[in-house]
């Protein structure tokens, strides 16, 4: 078994990314997206089978919204951001300063909190987008996470 495999129920490739998925007690606890190539594998174990056909919709429906059961482990301020993430509907989204606004707080706080979201796909961060142009996503401000961001709001129809 790789590393990988210890790490995660599922290695799938998705048209955006290699994308592992972690479920802890049948919820889903991660979603990370990889760097390809990448082997697809599944494992059976609780609540996979409902994470992955959820994505599979997604695909195909993107206006399709997640109603999983997630395990999301940080500060309270992360939780509050990562619920504000959810409430932003597919084919929308708001500046860091926009959100920041609406849950009172900083922009470069709320920038902190979308990086660490455990489930992002799932709790949209690539719907939170700078004032001039993509902003960051998953830690980085270029490369292969802002082609995925890109891809996201390409396939909900914002860009």
């Amino acid at each position: 078994m790789t590393a990988t495999e210890q790490s995660y129920q599922a290695v799938l490739n998705f048209p955006f990314a290699p994308v592992g998925i972690a479920i802890s007690n049948g919820k889903l606890r991660a979603v990370d997206y990889l760097t390809p190539p990448q082997r697809d594998y599944t494992q059976q174990v609780p609540g996979l089978r409902c994470v992955i056909d959820a994505i599979k919709v997604y695909l195909q429906d993107p206006k399709r919204e997640f109603d999983l059961q997630l395990i999301l482990e940080g500060t309270p301020f992360q939780r509050r951001v990562w619920e504000a993430l959810r409430k932003i509907p597919s084919g929308s989204t708001l500046t860091y300063g926009e959100l920041a606004q609406q849950i009172g707080s900083g922009a470069r706080a709320v920038g902190n909190a979308c990086r660490a979201n455990p489930c992002p796909l799932i709790v949209p961060c690539h719907r939170v987008v700078g004032v001039h142009g993509l902003g960051g996503f998953a830690g980085e401000r270029g490369g292969e996470k802002l082609e995925i961001k890109r891809w996201l709001l390409q396939h909900e129809g914002v860009l």
